[in-house]
């Protein structure tokens, strides 16, 4: 039968709409991931007991479940009990919080990278042990795990597709909606795979451009 792209441009459209809620639900998710990351950090390291051990369940449960059925509990599972979130939004959360325990183990390591001699000279200048951790042990910390949390924010990417699965319209669920239409896999996922190249090289050129920016800054 051999291979026919020019199946692929009458469906660009649907295709570049499929690659933009891809960036999107990503970023979305990336930005819950990281901020949650530094709260469960924190927590983790300073809370109390009984505060630590809820966090310490959540994240074994999410670090030793796969992420798929993550998704599907959060999509077809929280309706249960009454919660109906959209698609997009169950995407986001089921990413961004299973991203957020992996963060946060590279930012609890950060945080112990730092010298507890700031953490000591900061209270002593009269700082509460929130100021301390928020303005000079966190940053800091955070600082020096740029580039593991980035490599995290690609694979995060890549995991995206599997939204397609509660039927988000992302770059995999539109390649294979035009599949069905043409009974073309092959060109369409070629076209996908490529679409998910550049988006992962745009990715790496905004991580590589924080890094340098963070070396400016030491």
């Amino acid at each position: 039968m051999g291979l026919d792209f020019s199946v692929v441009p009458p469906f660009a459209a649907a295709l570049l709409t499929g690659a933009l809620w891809t960036i999107a639900i990503t970023a979305s998710a990336a930005v819950l991931s990281f901020f949650g990351g530094i709260l469960f950090a924190v927590i983790a390291l300073y809370a109390p007991l009984f505060i630590k051990l809820p966090f310490r369940l959540f994240a074994w449960l999410f670090m030793g479940t796969p992420l798929l059925l993550q998704l599907f509990l959060i999509y077809f599972g929280l309706i249960q009990i009454g919660i109906d979130l959209p698609a997009f939004v169950a995407g986001v959360i089921g990413l961004g919080l299973h991203y957020t325990v992996y963060n946060s183990d590279i930012i609890q390591s950060g945080i112990r990278a730092v010298d507890t001699g700031q953490y000591e000279a900061a209270r002593t200048l009269g700082l509460s042990r929130i100021q301390a951790l928020r303005k000079i042990i966190v940053p800091q910390a955070v600082r020096s795990v740029i580039p593991p949390i980035g490599n995290n924010m690609i694979a995060l990417l890549k995991d995206s597709a599997l939204v397609s699965v509660i039927g988000v319209a992302e770059l995999t669920l539109s390649s294979q909606m035009a599949i069905s239409r043409t009974f073309r896999p092959f060109e369409f996922y070629v076209a996908a795979a490529a679409c998910y190249y550049v988006i992962n090289l745009g990715l790496e050129a905004g991580l590589r451009r924080i890094e340098r920016r963070i070396q400016i800054a030491r």
